[in-house]
């Protein structure tokens, strides 16, 4: 047995293998066993995609490790491939020496044609270099399940947890937790649930039999902070936060939304929380889901919509309207990559510059983003607290690939958690229903129905006080700018940049979103060779945080990494006169950490 610090694997296979069930409760027991990691679930768009073909082909990377964890990995040290496509679109990330742990059952001339291969890879030394173990997953299952009753098909369902098995023993994972999960899904089903249970033990079975490998492997525990924790996508996380904001306001959260990839999650965690005072309204489209929204939130709850990229531009009227009436309100947008239907089920960035200015009018909307999938708890609330603070919708932006990953998330107590003040205007001395607090430039929310604070709403243009529709241009232009400053004064509640380094050097890595795990690991890669790097990634795209003009003019250089063509260099250069560089990926994937790292280190050489 070797002892190793840390190990990426990536599960690959048809999109009918069940590769995301079999990612996920290998990071189940990962987690129980007291592992820090990070997944990185990558599946096709199309609901079934033919059979074989490299569309078809769903993928599951985790890396798990006995050291803090920042990504899913770079590239995987072993790639499980349950047929010719999973190994066609998955060998050209493979660094020299992985394994590869083929089931060999599949690679027949059909399927081998399907994938685009002249000759049979695990046998014409196309893998040379690799450490190849050929096993005959489907025929082994299926021996393994000779004496039940079901049909070979039946039989082949199971072959993802023999080789989850197989696994499970080539890095010493309990299988305990996988099999209790198989008796509580299958519960009803006795006889799918026992061949389940029969494949995996099989596939344990077949690693310590077999004299195949040489070796096992083992990842110690990480050592963690004490404390309880689960582990969270970004969607639950998300949702966690928006349950856990209504808990510390006392208001019930509203949630209008119209199922998209990959916001649809939300949805279906908010659903589960009815009894903490949550409602969940799946509406007929986008328009109807903010809408709903805005009126919860005019009545007196928090309303909240989430959504990704086309349904967003569908939504950006009432998100004036939302502005105009200045209520609290949160937008959530998951990102995907586009234009248009694009890469539905990828990650990307490209949505920053709509959020800030996809709307028609002078219409500024506070923006928020979170870093990893745990930080959007933290952001779901702060956004809430902001929201109500000032009187103004915000929105939330999110991706793909935080959506869908994973990591341990520690709970925090209760009682560490600051409440959200709120306060309903009732008393009508004095009242204007835009008359605002000096400091946050706040209107006042009234619940309809309050004696005497009957009061417009809707998206005419209001007076500056009484908030009557007024055509006067001068109380227009007086109305624009207040906007624009309340959401300027958010940056006076920000916290300010957590920096990874020193607040001057050589270089800042200064990013925002599902950037700061790669960026973060590279700084500390970059600093153990020596180099004056930082880094540090943003919370607030508007308005920037009060420190970050300041941290800026500490560095020669400043890098900005993106996946999309530059947007934040776009807005640091408008803002701070800076010429960033950026480096920028649209592929539907993650930066790699060594991508990063590589820029950073030609950019040093240049100076």
């Amino acid at each position: 047995m070797h002892d190793v610090e840390s190990v990426v694997i990536r599960f690959a296979g048809d999109s009918g293998d069940g590769m995301q069930v079999t990612g996920t409760q290998f990071t189940t027991t990962s987690f129980m066993v007291g592992n820090d990691l990070s997944t990185l679930p990558d599946f096709p768009a199309e609901i079934r995609a033919p059979q074989g073909t490299l569309a078809g082909v769903s993928g599951f990377q985790l890396q798990f490790s006995s050291q803090p964890v920042h990504t899913p990995g770079d590239r995987p040290d072993v790639l499980v491939c349950m047929n010719p496509a999973a190994l066609k679109v998955n060998m050209k990330d493979l660094p020299p020496g992985a394994i590869i742990i083929a089931n060999s059952d599949e690679f027949s001339d059909g399927n081998l044609r399907k994938a685009g291969f002249a000759g049979n890879p695990l046998e014409d030394g196309a893998l040379e270099g690799f450490q190849l173990f050929r096993v005959d997953v489907t025929r082994l299952t299926r021996q393994a399940l000779f004496e039940t009753e079901l049909s070979n098909r039946e039989k082949d369902r199971c072959k993802n947890f023999y080789a989850l098995g197989l696994l499970y023993w080539l890095y010493n994972r309990p299988l305990d937790a996988t099999v209790a999960w198989i008796g509580e899904k299958f519960g009803k089903k006795p006889e799918i649930a026992e061949a389940n249970v029969t494949a995996l033990h099989a596939g344990y079975h077949y690693g310590e039999t077999t004299e195949a490998f040489a070796a096992t492997y083992r990842v110690a525990p990480a050592t963690i902070a004490s404390g309880t924790y689960r582990n969270v996508t970004g969607n639950t996380a998300t949702a966690l936060g928006l349950v856990t904001a209504s808990q510390l306001s006392g208001l019930s959260i509203f949630y209008g939304s119209y199922p998209i990839t990959p916001a649809s999650d939300i949805l279906h965690d908010l659903s589960r929380y009815k009894n903490y005072g949550v409602v969940t309204f799946q509406a007929e489209d986008e328009i109807a889901g903010i809408c709903s929204a805005i009126g919860a939130s005019y009545g007196g709850s928090l309303g909240v919509t989430a959504t990704s990229g086309p349904g967003l531009a569908l939504k950006s009227e009432a998100m004036g309207m939302a502005v105009s009436m200045e209520l609290p309100l949160i937008v959530i947008d998951v990102m995907r990559a586009g234009p248009s239907t694009g890469l539905p089920t990828k990650p990307e960035q490209a949505d920053l510059l709509m959020v800030l200015f996809g709307r028609h009018g002078e219409c500024p909307m506070p923006v928020l983003a979170p870093g990893t999938p745990s930080e959007c708890f933290d952001i779901a609330i702060l956004a809430a607290r902001l929201a109500v603070r000032y009187m103004t919708p915000m929105v939330i932006l999110s991706d793909a690939f935080l959506a869908n990953s994973s990591e341990p998330w520690r709970v925090p107590a209760a009682a560490d958690l600051p409440p959200i003040e709120v306060e309903f205007r009732t008393d009508p001395e004095g009242f204007g229903a835009y008359r605002r607090d000096p400091e946050t430039l706040a209107r006042p929310w009234v619940k309809p129905g309050t004696p005497e604070l009957m009061h417009r709403v809707g998206g005419l243009e209001k007076d500056a006080v009484t908030g009557n529709v007024s055509y006067d241009p001068a109380n227009h232009e007086i109305m624009v700018h207040t906007r624009a400053e309340k959401i300027a004064r958010i940056a006076d509640a920000l916290p300010p940049l957590v920096v990874d380094g020193e607040r001057e050097g050589d270089l800042l890595i200064l990013g925002w979103g599902s950037t700061t795990g790669a960026i973060s690991k590279a700084v500390a890669t970059l600093r153990e060779e020596g180099l004056r790097v930082s880094g540090t990634h943003l919370i607030s795209l508007a308005p920037f945080q009060k420190d970050l003009g300041a941290l800026l003019a500490g560095f020669r250089r400043v890098l900005i990494p993106e996946l999309n063509t530059g947007h934040l260099r776009f807005l640091l250069r408008a803002t701070y006169g800076l010429e960033a560089t950026g480096l920028n990926k649209i592929q539907g994937r993650p930066l790699r950490v060594d991508e990063i790292a590589d820029a950073a280190r030609a950019l040093l050489v240049e100076n």
